[in-house]
């Protein structure tokens, strides 16, 4: 089964990638129920294994073309997002002082928090695109304006997912011309 999510996860990071047109430095949220993917309600039955497979799989994927992974902690942290210290840097974003554990953070942010060389936790992030494992409600962590990205990939293990890439909000009305024509027609 480890073998099969870490696959499937992997893909599904790297279709996105492509699908969002991410760039080197752009943040890629990712929200995560190992439970879910287990075949369990979210938040029943945290693994620890489960959560580890996948956040190596993600972040093998996005460290090969320098994006910055933002793994979302659970509710019992606010849904709080872990981060290389460098994100924090590059977007001038504020630390919170916690360390996710898997029944408070989850078994995913746990794994990014002992994974990252050098992980921070802060509260909130406006990242490019995102994929939501499990239905753990990443849509906080996004860019306006948020556009669903549906892949070929639907599910990690057990787990629904469902992704989404950003764009710039169109502004000005009828009038108004915008240089993302293709972008807006879809």
């Amino acid at each position: 089964m480890l073998n099969k999510i870490k696959n499937e996860a992997k893909e599904a990071a790297e279709k996105l990638i492509l699908a969002a047109n991410l760039k080197k430095g752009d943040i890629l949220v990712v929200g995560c129920s190992s439970s879910e993917v287990c075949g369990d309600k979210i938040g029943t039955n945290s693994s620890e294994e489960v959560g580890k497979t996948l956040f190596n799989a993600i972040n093998e994927a996005l460290l090969e073309k320098g994006i910055f992974l933002a793994a979302q902690c659970c509710e019992h942290l606010n849904r709080a997002v872990v981060i290389e210290r460098e994100c924090l840097e590059k977007y001038n974003l504020e630390e919170v002082c916690v360390i996710p554990q898997p029944k408070a953070g989850g078994s995913f942010a746990t794994a990014a928090y002992k994974g990252f060389a050098n992980p921070v936790v802060v509260e909130e992030i406006k990242a490019h695109a995102g994929i939501d494992i499990g239905g753990t409600l990443i849509g906080m962590h996004l860019k306006r304006v948020c556009v669903p990205v549906r892949l070929d990939i639907k599910k990690i293990g057990e787990a629904n997912i469902i992704c989404a890439k950003t764009r710039p909000r169109l502004i000005g009305g009828e009038r108004a011309v915008y240089n993302m024509v293709e972008e807006v027609s879809r």
